[in-house]
């Protein structure tokens, strides 16, 4: 069955669960085949997420907080600092 499509919380965590049913049933997520139910949660989240247009690792800045960009004195490229 595809994945619904939508952005709320509600169609990502039934196109979570219905990736994580299908991974019990068959063993494989698509054509991946996570080694635990653990690993294909991971998984079937980051696609969900992803297939909705959200990251979740982004969404608060990512991973680190926001990142400011300054450029050197010397004019060389610039630096990313967290």
């Amino acid at each position: 069955m595809p994945l619904r499509r939508g952005s709320s919380q509600k169609t990502i965590s039934s196109n979570i669960g219905e990736m994580v049913r299908s991974f019990k049933k068959k063993g494989k997520l698509g054509t991946s085949k996570p080694s635990s139910v653990g690993a294909a949660t991971k998984q079937a989240a980051a696609i969900a997420y992803s297939k909705a247009g959200k990251s979740r690792k982004m969404s608060d800045g990512g991973v680190m907080g926001p990142v400011k960009t300054v450029k050197k004195k010397d004019g060389n490229r610039p630096v990313k600092i967290y």
